[in-house]
């Protein structure tokens, strides 16, 4: 065999070897990203409930264990009914509940709606009387650093807490952004109903609070079930 006909061999075989490490790699890769994907939306989940601190710490086995003892994902009607995953159709809900002693605690919806640069993403969680939101969080967004990207900061999220989606006569109003701070720019009979704005970011403020009153408008039939409990 000549010396060029062996260098062919070696080359192909290197070039096979090569691409099998890549491609298990790869495949390795995008295994353990998938996981840290859904451990983001499980901590951000729980962060909307309050089980999880803004900005600590927690080990991936502690986040997974919290998640399975008190967050249940169900899918639900349009109308707010409860479905079989067996009868489920691509026109039902995802919804979460958070469970504390079997006892529904709040539940919590996905956000995904347009933004300035790109999609939203994140949950909003509303206590069980179905009015009151007791969190929201951020996984995903292109905001602009320091202006739009704000809203994945603790002290934009905060602000959600113990805010209101229907008005002082039960109507379903959602929840909308200020320009500025709520109390200097909202009068006090709505103030309930608003949060503060972030300064230079007034058409994130915009799309988000267009994409929560279309996003709990489809949800408000679900919202009606729980404030009629």
């Amino acid at each position: 065999m000549s010396d060029t006909l062996k260098s062919i061999i070696f080359a192909l075989v290197l070039c096979v070897v090569c691409s099998l490490l890549l491609t298990l790699a790869s495949s390795g890769l995008k295994d353990y990203q998938d996981r840290n994907v859904l451990l983001d939306r499980h901590k951000n989940l729980l962060k909307a409930v309050g089980l999880i601190e803004q900005g600590r710490q927690y080990a991936p086995a502690a986040v997974e264990s919290l998640y399975a003892e008190n967050i249940k994902m169900i899918w639900v009607k349009p109308d707010g009914a409860v479905v079989e995953q067996a009868q489920r159709t691509q026109k039902d809900l995802q919804l979460y509940l958070y469970m504390k002693d079997n006892e529904l605690q709040a539940y919590i919806v996905p956000i995904d709606t347009r933004g300035l640069w790109g999609k939203i993403y994140g949950y909003m969680a509303i206590e069980k009387d179905g009015s009151t939101i007791s969190g929201f969080t951020v996984y995903q967004h292109g905001e602009t650093p320091g202006l739009g990207g704000e809203i994945e900061k603790g002290w934009f999220q905060e602000n959600f807490v113990g805010k209101r989606i229907v008005d002082q006569g039960g109507n379903f109003v959602s929840i909308s952004i200020a320009r500025g701070k709520v109390k200097d720019r909202v009068r006090s009979g709505l103030q309930i109903n608003y949060v503060d704005g972030i300064s230079g970011a007034t058409l994130t403020g915009k799309y988000l609070t267009a994409g929560f009153k279309d996003i709990l408008s489809v949800y408000e039939p679900v919202s009606i079930r729980f404030r009629k409990k």
